[in-house]
């Protein structure tokens, strides 16, 4: 029962001495000591900013980063310039083929440079053809 006794007497000093420094450290101190911030849980993903463009970014299940509207207006610039050249119009698999865009942008893009007037489209589903103005 002595063990017992002086165990628990070292295990109150040892804790009594760990949250006094504790309390008498500053925040800086014990973030530097912790090694930074929080960090998050294992089934949590990690935080970040994109730095790359609409279609080096993906997701973990293979989905697209969410684009500004600065990278849409990019990508329909280049879009344009083929389907100009073009003097019957492209359908958007040539569009994306030429472009080497991915499948999933593309629909996006189209239908923006229709709204903007950009470009004009005739036909229906696969056999839309898209022309310039």
């Amino acid at each position: 029962m002595a063990l017992r006794a002086q165990l628990s007497a070292l295990a109150d000093s040892f804790a009594t001495g760990v949250l006094a420094a504790i309390r008498s450290a500053s925040i800086e101190d014990l973030l530097a000591e912790s090694g930074g911030a929080a960090r998050r849980g294992p089934g949590r993903p990690r935080g970040g900013t994109t730095t790359g463009g609409p279609r080096t970014e993906r997701t973990k299940g293979g989905r697209l980063a969410r684009r500004s509207p600065a990278d849409i207006a990019k990508v329909l610039a280049q879009v344009v310039a083929p389907v100009k050249k073009s003097k019957a119009g492209m359908r958007s698999e040539e569009i994306r083929k030429v472009l080497d865009l991915d499948v999933r942008e593309v629909p996006r893009v189209l239908r923006e440079g229709v709204a903007k007037k950009a470009l004009k489209s005739k036909g229906q589903k696969r056999a839309t053809v898209y022309s310039t103005r």
